[in-house]
């Protein structure tokens, strides 16, 4: 079992889970918006292809499925700060992963079941990172989505939204550079998050980045229309996957283009659990 494709599912695969706004509160989109507008940007599971991670198995021959998931982990930046930060959560994605392989699971089993939990991880993290770190993860993942773009509005869309029209390969449009950038991130990320300068957000930073969101949403009504609705209901952006990718890149940019504390507190407040 390729267990290295199994932890990125985990890890990777759900990097991006974010809330954009309560639009529908200021009456910007129609009530088929169902009050929340979401931005959900998905990155594949399979975003080290087998070309790439195939290689740097070979060393597991021989080894337990544990030993084997375990060594595939610890080659991950972002897997060895969950080990060091929280050694109790560690073990049990271990133990869980290897006794839904004895029992006989395929790995889109075992990836729907550890991958929920790592992104509540992660994003729980995000909360306590410092600006920069928060603005950080989040300029990656713009970068990503641009670099799938310039392979198509098609290979965009399916990259934001896979389960509309089934997902692409990433590895293949998204460069082993800022993958590893990606990976690099965040785990100073989560790292900073304990650090000595954690962030601790307050009543104020959650209303004011409210306000920051809302301020964007007329803008994105008067281009976009009522192509809006996209974001509550990706299926209505087959036929305009162009239209679809540039609002998402275009809420992302403007957010970005904030004072580092107002981008930071719409990020955490995009991705927080109350938001979901």
């Amino acid at each position: 079992m390729n267990w290295a494709h199994v932890i990125l599912a985990g890890y990777i695969g759900a990097v991006i889970a974010v809330l954009v706004g309560v639009f529908r509160k200021k009456g910007w989109v129609g009530k088929a918006a169902g009050g929340v507008i979401f931005v959900v940007a998905i990155i594949g599971w399979n975003l080290f292809d087998v070309h790439y991670l195939i290689p740097r198995m070979s060393p597991d021959y021989g080894q337990t499925e544990e030993q084997k998931f375990e060594s595939a982990m610890m080659s991950m930046p972002t897997f060895q700060v969950i080990k060091e930060q929280d050694p109790a959560f560690w073990q049990h994605i271990l133990e869980l992963s290897v006794q839904m392989k004895k029992a006989g699971k395929d790995q889109q089993q075992i990836i729907d079941a550890i991958q929920p939990q790592i992104l509540q991880l992660q994003m729980a993290r995000l909360q306590q990172a410092p600006d920069a770190n928060v603005v950080e993860y989040m300029k990656i993942n713009l970068e990503q989505i641009a670099q799938a773009q310039a392979s198509g509005d098609d290979v965009c869309f399916r990259f934001l939204f896979p389960a509309v029209k089934g997902g692409i390969n990433p590895v293949k449009v998204i460069s082993h550079e800022l993958l590893t950038r990606r990976t690099e991130s965040d785990a100073r990320m989560m790292r900073a998050a304990y650090g000595p300068n954690k962030h601790a957000v307050t009543p104020q930073e959650k209303q004011q980045a409210l306000a920051d969101m809302q301020a964007i949403g007329p803008g994105l009504v008067q281009r976009y229309g009522q192509d809006i609705d996209i974001m509550s209901d990706p299926s209505k952006g087959v036929g305009k996957e162009k239209v679809a990718c540039g609002l998402v890149q275009d809420f992302w940019s403007q957010v970005l283009a904030m004072p580092e504390a107002n981008a930071a507190g719409v990020v955490r407040l995009a991705l927080s659990p109350e938001m979901q």
